[in-house]
Formats: C-alpha cells, sequence, structure tokens
C-alpha cells in the first residue's frame, strides 16, 4: 500500500507508472493553475515545474489554493512548491519566477515535458506558448476565461474552434487562425460572462493592495475581472483530469 492505492486501483499499475515517469509544465500558477498542479502531484506525478512571476496578494485568498494570511507576499511558484512536497516529498518540482512572452520564451526549453498546460491570463503569452508547442508536438491545454463567471457547470473541454460564448476562446480562435493552428484542446464556459459591479471602492485599479515587489500590479492590468471560489477551481480539476488520463493513457 502506498499514497497512490486508491489511484491505481482506477489508473492501473502502469497506468500509474506513466504518470510518475512524466513530466509536466504549468504556466500560471494561479486560481486554476495551482488546482492543475495539486489535482496532478495527488494523482502521482513524477515531475513538475512551475511559472509564474507573481506574488500572493490578499484579493487571491477568494479562489486561489495557495492563499492564506500566511503566504500573502510570498512568491506564488515558492508557495505551491512548498505545498506539493508536503503532498509527495518524493515529486521532482521546479520553479521559475517568470513572466512567460516572446522576449522570455527563449529561456523555456518546452521540448522536456511531456505535457503543458497553459494558465497564464495574456492573450500574447498564451499565443507563444501554443505556437511553440505545436511547432514541438508537445501536448497543450488551455485555460479559456474563467472570470465574471457563477456557474461551474457550465464548463467544458472542446477543441477551441468548436467553443462559445467565451470572449477569450473568440480572440484566440481569430489570432490561432492566423498562425496555422488547427487544434487546440481548451476548457472553456459556455456561461455568459456577467457584468460586474461598477465600484470604485472595491476596485482594485483604484485601491491595489498587490504585495511589494509586484511586477504585474493591478494598476497595470487591462481587465480586472470578478472571480469566485469555485469556478476557477474547477476548471483547473477538469484540466488536470484530462491531463492524468492520457498520460495514463485510461480511456473514459
Amino acid at each position: 500500500m502506498n499514497q497512490f492505492s486508491r489511484t491505481e486501483l482506477l489508473l492501473g499499475a502502469e497506468g500509474l507508472e506513466r504518470l510518475g515517469n512524466a513530466r509536466v509544465a504549468i504556466f500560471g500558477v494561479g486560481g486554476v493553475g495551482g488546482y492543475v498542479a495539486e489535482g496532478l502531484v495527488r494523482s502521482g506525478l513524477g515531475a513538475i515545474d512551475l511559472f509564474d512571476d507573481d506574488r500572493i496578494c490578499l484579493t487571491n485568498l477568494n479562489r486561489q489554493l495557495i492563499a492564506t494570511r500566511k503566504t500573502v507576499g510570498q512568491h506564488k511558484v515558492d508557495a505551491m512548491a512548498n505545498r506539493l512536497l508536503e503532498i509527495n516529498p518524493d515529486l521532482k518540482v521546479e520553479t521559475r519566477r517568470l513572466f512567460y512572452m516572446p522576449d522570455t520564451a527563449d529561456e523555456v526549453d518546452l521540448s522536456v515535458y511531456d505535457y503543458v498546460v497553459d494558465a497564464v491570463d495574456t492573450v500574447t503569452a498564451k499565443l507563444e506558448l501554443i505556437v511553440r508547442c505545436r511547432d514541438l508536438g508537445v501536448r497543450i491545454i488551455s485555460a479559456m476565461g474563467a472570470g465574471n463567471k457563477l456557474d461551474p457547470t457550465q464548463l467544458r473541454v472542446a477543441d477551441i474552434y468548436e467553443t462559445s460564448m467565451c470572449p477569450l476562446a473568440r480572440v484566440m480562435r481569430h489570432e490561432l487562425r492566423k498562425r496555422g493552428v488547427r487544434h487546440l484542446k481548451v476548457v472553456y464556459s459556455t456561461e455568459p460572462p456577467r457584468k460586474i459591479i461598477d465600484d470604485p471602492s472595491i476596485s482594485c485599479r483604484q485601491h491595489c493592495i498587490c504585495p511589494p515587489g509586484t511586477v504585474r500590479k493591478c494598476t497595470v492590468r487591462r481587465d480586472i475581472p470578478g472571480s469566485t471560489a469555485f469556478v476557477p477551481p474547477v476548471m483547473g480539476l477538469i484540466i488536470a483530469g484530462e491531463i492524468v488520463r492520457e498520460l495514463a493513457q485510461v480511456e473514459l
């Protein structure tokens, strides 16, 4: 018996071994990416690389797995790595305090990964990751918009060209088509985005409380969406489930 015995009952010994020999990169360790990471590690993933340049902010406490009063101000990748190693001390984990963009992309060798998770919120970064993975033949799954949503039952797994309703997916379809990307597995929501309450007294734009040292503060972000404690985590766990089944080669 071991900590993955219950998982082995479903994946089988060979499936669990394949998962234990796999290496996954997660770009963006926030409301979605944090739950992807934990779901994978609790399932028996052997190696994980975490990429994020943000620090934990007080406003992250409503949805991010690693956010507590004790971790506010810490780098997200560091807090996530510490948590994952408490779950599995034998895990191989690497952290990079990196904001992935075209000008930093060459610092990362994507070819070493069995799977890449795009859980970032910048279109430019998403496109760079997706195109590079396409060119290298590396599997990637991309998170679409989880903000301004209240119904996790409307989350779906689909090819990017079969999505609807999601504004981010619409932009991504247009840009990916121009780049010749014909397929991309995504998780998206069919729920229409809700209009957020226009109240300057609770706006991060005017009352930014990002911890000292934060590079991408709320005041420089294009949009600050509303978020919940249940939609981003469910999206993250759906992504984790897709990856586990593919890496372990288990059919539904």
